[in-house]
């Protein structure tokens, strides 16, 4: 399902969406589960969705631009999309490099 995301985009989506998708229903489960009495399987669900909601800020809607309305000239912002123009340079996955989304190595920060 990744390799959709390493492909040039025919449409809106991707098969990659369906992680968001299968994500969301196992942290909604894991919350419903959990939240009588606020245990381990609620806090786990939350923090599957807030980690989600970060991803699709910084790399769907910011970094690969799905979105048109996200722009900054802020350099660590800028350092991000960097990283992972560095990921997408090999189709493959045995030559990408991983980015870590939100860390940068200190030498993309210029």
């Amino acid at each position: 399902m990744h390799k959709s995301h390493h492909r040039k985009a025919k449409s809106f989506l991707e098969w990659n969406d369906l992680f968001a998708l299968l994500f969301a229903g196992i942290s909604l489960l894991l919350m419903y589960i959990g939240k009588q009495n606020f245990d381990y399987r609620f806090f786990i669900g939350l923090g599957i969705t807030l980690y989600g909601l970060i991803y699709f800020i910084v790399h769907d809607w910011f970094v690969h631009r799905r979105f048109k309305t996200f722009k900054s000239t802020n350099s660590y912002l800028l350092a991000v999309r960097k990283a992972h123009k560095i990921h997408h340079k090999h189709r493959g996955k045995e030559k990408g490099k991983a980015f870590g989304l939100l860390f940068v190595r200190r030498d993309l920060l210029n």
